[in-house]
């Protein structure tokens, strides 16, 4: 039985970011993230020669001039928003429970890493854990990733804490309401686009025919956020972003997508993001800079990219009712 004056630990866990907008911190992230046999699944005599004669050598300069668009002066966007996270969620949980709780903050690949945080715990005498993963969505290449990385630390602990593990969220209530919340207020300041974009991080197909669960939970957090919004069939759409190689991945493809809403007419469309816990170079730069170039170059107007949940209170909010749900019944 865990120690009840000991405090509860909470490990907030997100994918990572390089340390500086700079080709050889890309670098050195890219390899880290690119290594991992959850993320790339192909036999490593195929892949290395791919990863260490093309991407390794040619991608880390066009991805920190990216990174350079949208680093902001506290750092790289995504551990910005994660540390805002981490302390009100922090404070949220200081508030609703009536025993201690240390929330750390640690990301799969690059710094704050997972064992450091997990170390944090440790030293705050933690004697149970909670991972949360901040992907709503449950992959293999991301949650599974996660839950990797926090086993393989712990294997070298000599006392094992009780673990929690929070495997997703897609449908959880608090989560699609929170989304729903974040369009309502951004088409009530802004006035809405003809059409609503829900683009997802991609996925290679092959993934999800092994049985990845992704693409349907994607799509039914989707479905569920059109009907909490009360949109009709042709306001909004599903795609799939961030597709790295020439294999298939999850289609449609956002690219492509707002490419065809330009040509077909599209003067204004809103973008949300609802796998995205917190705003990074895949939101900022991808969606909100590249994808609206693409539509305007193929006649559209402006493609309007609404927030990820961040630190908002209602997200803050959910995650602690989650937690504090999981840890009651338990």
């Amino acid at each position: 039985m865990p120690d009840s004056t000991a405090p509860l630990g909470v490990l907030l866990a997100n994918l990572g970011t390089p340390e500086a907008p700079t080709p050889r911190a890309v670098r050195r992230y890219l390899r880290e993230f690119l290594s991992d046999r959850r993320v790339v699944e192909l036999p490593r005599a195929a892949w290395w020669p791919v990863l260490y004669g093309f991407i390794l050598p040619l991608r880390p300069r066009r991805s920190a001039a990216a990174y350079e668009k949208i680093w902001q002066t506290a750092g790289s966007p995504l551990l910005v928003y994660s540390r805002a996270q981490r302390e009100a969620l922090q404070a949220a949980l200081d508030e609703r429970l009536d025993e201690p709780v240390v929330v750390a903050l640690g990301m799969r690949y690059g710094n704050p890493s997972v064992p450091a945080a997990l170390k944090e715990l440790r030293d705050r005498g933690c004697r149970r854990i909670v991972v949360l993963p901040l992907y709503p969505q449950y992959s293999a290449t991301t949650t599974g990733a996660t839950f990797d990385a926090v086993t393989r630390c712990l294997q070298g602990w000599r006392e094992l804490p009780t673990l929690d593990f929070i495997s997703g969220y897609h449908d959880r209530p608090g989560y699609i309401e929170a989304l729903a919340a974040s369009v309502r207020e951004f088409r009530a300041a802004n006035g809405s686009g003809e059409k609503l974009l829900l683009s997802f991080h991609g996925l290679p197909q092959r993934n999800v025919d092994l049985g990845d669960p992704y693409e349907q939970q994607c799509r039914d957090t989707g479905a569920r956020l059109a009907a909490a919004l009360g949109l009709g069939e042709d306001d909004w759409q599903v795609s799939f972003q961030s597709r790295l190689g020439a294999a298939a991945w999850l289609r449609p493809y956002t690219d492509e997508t707002v490419r065809e809403w330009g040509r077909a007419g599209r003067k204004t469309v809103d973008v949300i993001c609802p796998g995205f816990s917190s705003d990074c170079l895949e939101t900022l730069e991808e969606i909100a800079i590249r994808n609206a170039e693409y539509f305007r170059a193929k006649g559209g107007d402006t493609l309007r990219y609404i927030p990820a949940l961040n630190a908002r209170a209602d997200h803050i909010a959910f995650l602690a009712e989650m937690i504090t749900r999981y840890t009651a019944s338990s």
